[in-house]
């Protein structure tokens, strides 16, 4: 196969931390395209209660949690992007930082109007449960101490997160007392 004639899609997130729900997307974007671009947004931000985990925690951890689901790393790009202030110039900046696709990948409507605007086709995945599948209720989750965050994440991921401390960062971070 040319290089060029490779089909790819563009799947931002933040991933703070990748979740079960990103692991679905991803799987249903891989069965759509070639490749699939995994674009690690706010990569210039870590230890804050919005952002605990580095770009290249958030690269690590992806890669567990793709290996772990059987997600063939060969067909999957994982890439840091900085934010950039200005939405309506997002799509064409985020260009500059991954290889040429043809499709964005996503559900919130501000990334979906963004991606229209471009000129980027659109593939909206199914629905997972947004309600149970939240990187923000997962953080909150940690704050707290319950462990039940642990059912929401691949295993392989919250092992990384107990390596490197995580949760003990989240906490120091943001002042909750352990």
């Amino acid at each position: 196969m040319v290089w060029s004639d490779v089909t790819r899609a563009l799947f931002p997130g933040r991933f703070q931390p990748i979740h079960l729900g990103h692991v679905s997307v991803i799987r249903w974007a891989l069965s759509k395209v070639d490749e699939l671009i995994i674009g690690i947004g706010t990569a210039q931000e870590s230890h804050t209660i919005v952002n605990p985990f580095t770009a290249g925690e958030r690269v690590i951890m992806i890669r567990l949690a793709l290996k772990e689901a059987g997600i063939d790393l060969e067909r999957v790009h994982i890439i840091p992007i900085p934010d950039i202030l200005m939405n309506s110039v997002w799509p064409y900046y985020v260009q500059m930082y991954v290889p040429k696709f043809k499709y964005g990948v996503a559900r919130n409507p501000l990334v979906l109007r963004l991606f229209k605007d471009a000129g980027i086709e659109v593939l909206v995945p199914p629905a997972y449960d947004r309600v149970k599948f939240s990187s923000t209720k997962i953080r909150k989750l940690m704050l707290l101490g319950d462990p039940s965050w642990k059912d929401l994440v691949p295993e392989s991921v919250v092992k990384f997160i107990d390596e490197i401390g995580g949760v003990e960062r989240l906490k120091e971070v943001t002042g909750v007392d352990k």
